[in-house]
């Protein structure tokens, strides 16, 4: 059995997923990376270029994990919690943009 708790909803979680972010160079690549997700989105969508659709995650989950790896030094929770972490990704960049979490 795992010792990593299994949460029964996002709520529970979001404090987990904030706790994994503490870095402020962790949360900033996430920041980045979210934003150019949105930009290349619209770019695609604009232009209908939808073959690059697939570097959205790429985009995202890179600027991600390289602030996990080597500037947070943890295991990206999307490991463990894919959907959680995904809503949760969103999530933080709404509250950095609007200067809740601090970026």
């Amino acid at each position: 059995m795992s010792d990593s708790p299994r949460y029964q909803s996002f709520a529970e979680f979001y404090p987990f997923y904030l706790s994994q972010h503490q870095n402020p160079t962790c949360r900033r690549l996430h920041y980045v990376g979210s934003l150019l997700t949105i930009a290349v989105l619209a770019w695609v969508v604009v232009t209908a270029s939808w073959s690059y659709v697939f570097v959205l995650p790429f985009i995202g989950y890179g600027f991600a994990w390289v602030g996990h790896f080597f500037f947070e030094k943890n295991k990206p929770a999307t490991f463990t919690y894919p959907w959680y972490s995904f809503v949760g990704d969103w999530v933080m960049l709404w509250q950095m943009l609007t200067n809740r979490i601090r970026k």
